[in-house]
């Protein structure tokens, strides 16, 4: 059975000072183009199955949406497909947000993928 854990705004931040890990942002280009949590990589979750293979050599991954609920679907099928230390996002964007934690706009993180 594949599963993935849950992570809070605050672990995430604190997660992001401490250890390498990878941010893939899932929601649609124009959700993203509202800003993104930096060094996050922009996949599209209906782009995940096509872009997941080189996501499975990296160590720690997290996955946020708008609310959780996409990254949630996406972190199940990384997970499925053998990704190791897969973590999702509660609450996403909204929750880091609402946490006082910044965005950058994608062009900032020059859209890196």
């Amino acid at each position: 059975m594949s599963t993935y854990n849950e992570i809070q705004a605050k672990e995430l931040f604190d997660m992001m000072a401490s250890q390498p890990l990878l941010l893939v942002d899932v929601r649609n280009d124009d959700e993203v183009a509202r800003g993104i949590i930096q060094s996050a990589i922009h996949i599209p979750l209906a782009m995940l199955p096509v872009q997941y293979e080189p996501l499975s050599k990296v160590e720690n991954i997290v996955f946020y949406c708008h609310s959780g609920v996409r990254s949630a679907h996406a972190a199940a099928f990384a997970s499925s497909k053998g990704c190791k230390n897969v973590y999702n996002l509660v609450g996403g964007v909204l929750a880091w947000g609402k946490a006082g934690y910044p965005f950058v706009s994608k062009d900032d993180e020059g859209n890196k993928k």
